[in-house]
């Protein structure tokens, strides 16, 4: 009997990724936010999440790739994490959540290069695209930005 997994999807400058899906607390358009003075530079800011300061990372800065264009503004995907707690990563655009059969699932591929190779878990290929598998614990240690 196969055994299946479920991921919440997102997308970082056309970059299909997914988390674990028991990893999400909850998925939200952009909110203000309020700066971090002297914060690393992946640290977007704060958000105010119904009275709980949360902080925002830059998954674009986090994985060294270019800038925002434009006038979109990121969303975020608040995850639970064991050394932070709750975080929010800020992504470009939020995909759907999807079952995929563990039997899918790869070590990450070889031509990742710079800080993805050390976020990134493994990958499942889907029908007509990669989905690489972010490591939570990973992104948000902001020692290793």
């Amino acid at each position: 009997m196969s055994s299946t997994r479920q991921f919440c999807t997102f997308y970082i400058a056309e970059q299909f990724f997914g988390i674990d899906v028991l990893k999400v607390q909850e998925v939200l358009k952009y909110q203000l936010m309020t700066d971090v003075p002297l914060a690393p530079p992946v640290v977007e800011g704060l958000i105010n999440l119904r009275g709980q300061i949360v902080i925002a990372l830059d998954m674009r800065r986090r994985l060294s790739l270019a800038p925002r264009e434009g006038t979109d503004l990121p969303k975020n995907i608040i995850i639970r994490t064991e050394q932070e707690g709750v975080v929010s990563l800020l992504v470009d655009e939020i995909g759907d959540v999807i079952e995929v059969e563990e039997s899918l699932f790869e070590s990450p591929p070889d031509t990742l290069r710079g800080p993805a190779r050390q976020l990134i878990k493994g990958a499942f290929m889907l029908p007509g695209k990669l989905m690489l598998v972010l490591d939570t614990e990973q992104a948000v240690t902001l020692n290793a930005a």
